[in-house]
């Protein structure tokens, strides 16, 4: 993992980059204290490449053993972020999750494609090298990666005293997969009588935490303290830095079960922008998703933060999950078969919604008032 710092010259009586206060005695210190944590993400597509300025890795395995080559692979892409969250976990003394709220804003959004993740890289900047909270990050970035089955390959650690405040820091991830073309999702492909399934989220994930911030400002809510109304033990930070879901192995292990019959038709992560402002992105324009709202059970954190921060129940709905973190769109025929098999795989799910004629919208119905 790259980091980009000056050493003074022994000697040196000119102004340095040390006096400026970067110190990359630290900065090689830590890069070479998480050798092992890229490492364990790593499998038989990644070439060694120590003291490279890039990471390598085969879009297909060469060895037999492992062959897994592509007729017509589009590689996938995208870049994310974790947002305000860090502020809660900067406040928290806890720093060891948001490494996987990263990798999961990213790969997340990747398999809504249809694409099976191939490789992960991560920018952190910092006030200054904190050997101890860097490594915790980067645990949790290579747990992230672990979970979702692609390769943490390099990235970036900035240090930039004059942008951040001691303690400070912020994310960005950026995540690179594969599918075969004719594999890929299609909006086009969804058609009235498809059933809308919807996977259960961890909690809040890694969207509307400067809302979630506000609230806990108007409320002066106690971040160390528990409270009955979430209906659990922990504190309300823990429950508010519970990692996004990774549903990486879910949706992968699915799609390669239907090789042949391409019964998911359309997918989406529901991110910021809620149900109404991600499923549509899979809809064209000549069909609506029906969604009812009293299919799910909507966790205590959110009515908690809605009650405590004062909240219109519209602008909940636009700024969060709501306990749906994902959907599929599939073929009624083998809804039950698909629901069954997600169920297996860990994932909490539920028959939220059907596809109807319409103009690619999202209408939600038995929405609480």
């Amino acid at each position: 993992m790259a980091k980009k710092t000056a050493r003074k010259p022994s000697g040196t009586k000119g102004l340095t980059y040390a006096d400026s206060g970067v110190n990359i005695e630290a900065g090689d210190k830590f890069v070479g204290s998480i050798g092992s944590l890229l490492r364990r993400t790593h499998g038989a597509r990644v070439i060694d490449n120590p003291g490279g300025f890039a990471g390598l890795l085969r879009l297909d395995y060469n060895e037999q053993l492992f062959k897994h080559n592509y007729t017509d692979p589009v590689l996938v892409a995208c870049a994310d972020g974790v947002g305000t969250k860090v502020h809660l976990a900067i406040e928290m003394g806890k720093h060891d999750t948001v490494g996987i709220d990263l990798v999961a804003m990213n790969v997340n959004d990747l398999i809504v494609q249809g694409a099976e993740p191939l490789m992960f890289l991560d920018y952190i900047a910092v006030h200054s090298v904190d050997q101890e909270v860097l490594h915790s990050i980067v645990k949790g970035i290579s747990d992230g990666c672990k979970l979702s089955r692609c390769a943490l390959i390099g990235g970036e650690t900035a240090e930039m005293n004059d942008l951040y405040k001691p303690g400070e820091y912020d994310l960005a991830g950026f995540s690179v997969g594969v599918v075969e073309l004719k594999r890929a999702t299609n909006p086009l492909r969804v058609e009235p009588g498809d059933v809308v399934l919807g996977l259960e989220s961890s909690g809040v994930h890694s969207n509307g935490y400067s809302l979630v911030r506000k609230a806990l400002k108007h409320a002066k809510l106690d971040l160390m303290k528990s409270y009955a109304e979430l209906e659990t033990d922990r504190t309300l930070g823990e429950v508010l830095l519970e990692p996004t879901r990774i549903y990486v192995d879910s949706i992968v292990r699915l799609l390669r079960a239907y090789k042949v019959k391409k019964i998911v038709s359309g997918m989406a992560h529901i991110t910021g922008g809620g149900m109404e402002g991600n499923l549509n992105r899979s809809l064209h324009d000549g069909v609506d998703a029906v969604i009812d709202e009293k299919s799910w059970e909507v966790p205590a954190v959110f009515g908690f933060l809605q009650s405590r921060g004062g909240i219109d129940e519209d602008e909940m709905r636009r700024v969060f999950n709501m306990g749906i973190g994902y959907t599929l769109i599939v073929r009624p025929t083998f809804a039950d078969a698909v629901m069954r098999r997600l169920e297996k795989t860990g994932e909490k799910v539920h028959r939220i919604g059907k596809i109807t004629g319409g103009k690619g919208r999202v209408k939600i119905r038995n929405r609480a008032k």
